[in-house]
Formats: C-alpha cells, sequence, structure tokens
C-alpha cells in the first residue's frame, strides 16, 4: 500500500466565513475524525494533498499527518471530498484516521483482465460496478480487484460471488449483485426528418378518411 506524508495545522476557529477566507488565501479547510479521537478541524495545502494521492492508491493512500503535534504520526486516508462544481478543485476535505493492525472497508476499482470471447462476436461488456467494497488490514489494500472476462459469452454475467478476491482480502456485500455484463447492443435506427414527416402525413390522412367513412 503505498504511503505519503502530510503537512497539517490546527484550526482554531471554524464556520463559513473562516472557511472561504482559508480558501481566498489558498488553503484547504478540512476535518480529521476517527475512533478514540475527537473530531478535528484543520488546515492543509491543497497541492501537497493532490501529490500525497497522485500515486495508483489514490484516495486509499496512508497519510501520515505531521506539524500539528495533536495529531503528529497519525495515520488517515482521503475520506471524502467537495469539490467545486466549476473549477473543480477541492473546496474541503475528510479524513478518517485509521489503526493500521484493525480491518477496515475501502473502495478499490475493478480491474478487467483480457478480452471476452463475446466481445469478438461484438458483444460489449458492461461494467455495472466500477468499485467494489473489501474488508482488510490498511496495510493491505489492493491497488485493484482483477477480473478475468476472456471465457464470457454473450448473455453471461459476473456477480459478486463469482469475483475472486485476493488472499486475506474479503468482498463485502449482502446481496449476490451484479458486477458486469456481456450483451449486444442494439443500434438505434434513426429515422429522417422527412421519413417522419411522410409517417405523421401518413398518419393524419388515415385519420382523415376513417372520419369520413363514418
Amino acid at each position: 500500500m503505498e504511503q505519503a506524508e502530510l503537512n497539517v495545522e490546527i484550526r482554531e476557529k471554524s464556520g463559513k466565513g473562516i472557511a472561504r477566507k482559508l480558501r481566498m488565501a489558498g488553503k484547504l479547510p478540512a476535518v480529521v475524525y476517527g475512533k478514540d479521537l475527537d473530531s478535528t478541524a484543520i488546515v492543509v495545502e491543497p497541492k501537497e494533498l493532490e501529490a500525497a494521492i497522485s500515486g495508483e492508491a489514490g484516495l486509499n493512500t496512508l497519510i501520515t499527518l505531521k506539524g500539528a503535534a495533536e495529531l503528529a504520526g497519525k495515520v488517515v486516508i482521503l475520506k471524502d471530498a467537495d469539490i467545486h462544481p466549476l473549477r473543480r478543485d477541492m473546496i474541503s476535505a475528510d479524513f478518517h484516521a485509521i489503526n493500521l493492525t484493525e480491518k477496515a472497508a475501502f473502495m478499490v476499482p475493478i480491474n478487467v483482465v483480457g478480452t471476452a470471447i463475446g466481445q469478438k462476436e461484438g458483444g460489449t461488456l458492461q461494467l455495472v460496478r466500477n468499485e467494489l467494497e473489501v474488508l482488510c488490514l490498511p496495510t493491505q489494500v489492493p491497488q485493484a480487484i482483477d477480473i478475468d472476462v476472456t471465457d464470457l459469452a454473450i448473455g453471461d454475467t459476473i456477480h459478486i460471488e463469482q469475483v475472486v478476491a485476493p488472499e486475506g482480502i474479503e468482498l463485502v456485500h449482502d446481496v449476490n449483485f451484479t458486477v458486469m455484463t456481456l450483451s449486444v447492443i442494439k443500434e438505434e435506427v434513426e429515422v429522417s426528418e422527412d421519413e417522419d414527416l411522410e409517417n405523421v402525413e401518413g398518419a393524419e390522412e388515415a385519420a382523415s378518411d376513417e372520419a369520413a367513412a363514418e
């Protein structure tokens, strides 16, 4: 599992006004919370955070906090982030402190392995889920869950209970939900404006004939 470090500062005051001022100053308001840890308001450098999660592990990167004495050495993951609708940059972040010796839940992307037989015959592979929830030690979180689709034929479906997880990893699920399917996508028949007009005119003529007959 990838690991990174991040400098943080304790935020003495909170609220929308304070958060707005921090963002205007190029800072990112955030919160750290977790088991046996009071929710703590902090400030981080956006570029440092982006660099910390830029690796293949992404949001599952284990981040060791530095700087603030109260949080120094705490290991966290970026649990959630609010994204600006236009600029697409982070405007706030939530960090979850974790215990490296206890199992926790993580979302892991799916990695499709191979080309299905059905794809070669014109079928289309459709991912119903892009990520799967796993339960494991924070140090064992896989980069992705590999699913071999080589033998899939048109009409086949893969459910969660058919997915093989790496050793030590538990796939979390209450029902045997669909992960992906291989099917034929029917092409929509395009109707030109002229054909559309002819159909409308034909329908109107038929309606007129029926009315005259009555």
